[in-house]
């Protein structure tokens, strides 16, 4: 089933796996009470879920629920022991001279003003990240980020801390340009104030999951398709770059 909020990439009697829209709370949230969120929405369809990890508001892609005590006991549990492999995506400003980085800084969360997360050596809790370029494309990199530990906005605060923002990053980015294709494209001949942009939100994508399936053990991969704005900046990005972040 397709709505505005997510589609499923699989479900069973133990788990949903769903591919959530940009902007959507994964449960309760204590800033924000009354923003939409994608339990109560997939609830309609699944009965009661059972939240076993989260992702942030403004990422788009894979969430995992459990659909029982047990399922979501077990994948509780996988979580906590870090034996969940995580992928996201994420389109930054600029250009790594590295190839591969690992990035082992101690996260804060909720550590100022903005309810950011803060690197903080003394107070902060382990957090560990690792990073491979992709490649670039004009102004901007495709980046893969694989999580080993799950901070508050591990990720966006880890590439952060090393020079790099998250492309339409509200929080710790300061620069909210949209990927528009004129500025990207030398011989673009649209009308600029017709034009819509490609991206207007957070670049990050939850795009690939593996963990044990709590009823069989057996390990299972899913991968979340990326939403349309980000497939349509990934599309015009490889025309003109001949790099996919994508291909296996």
């Amino acid at each position: 089933m397709a709505n505005s909020y997510y589609s499923v990439i699989y479900s069973d009697d133990d788990i949903v796996v769903l591919n959530k829209k940009s902007g959507l709370l994964i449960a309760a949230d204590r800033y924000n009470p009354d923003a939409p969120r994608l339990d109560l929405e997939a609830e309609k369809e699944f009965g009661r879920l059972y939240a076993v990890h989260r992702i942030d508001k403004d990422t788009s892609g894979i969430v995992i629920y459990a659909r029982n005590p047990d399922a979501h006991k077990n994948l509780s549990m996988q979580f906590e022991k870090r034996e969940v492999q995580k992928t996201y995506h994420a389109l930054v400003y600029g250009h790594p001279v590295w190839e591969n980085l690992t990035v082992d800084l101690k996260l804060l969360p909720d550590g100022d003003q903005r309810h950011r997360t803060v690197v903080d050596k003394r107070l902060g809790k382990p957090s560990l990240t690792e990073f491979k370029n992709l490649g670039s494309v004009g102004p901007y990199s495709w980046i893969e980020a694989k999580p080993k530990t799950g901070r508050t906005h591990q990720i966006r605060v880890h590439l952060y801390a090393n020079g790099f923002q998250i492309v339409c990053d509200p929080l710790y980015g300061g620069n909210q340009k949209p990927v528009r294709l004129s500025e990207i494209k030398r011989r673009w001949n649209g009308d600029e104030t017709e034009e819509r942009p490609l991206l207007t939100r957070l670049a990050l994508h939850a795009y690939r999951i593996t963990f044990a399936h709590p009823k069989t053990g057996e390990q299972v991969t899913f991968t979340a398709p990326y939403p349309k704005d980000m497939e349509a900046t990934r599309k015009q990005l490889e025309k003109i770059f001949n790099v996919n972040p994508v291909a296996e």
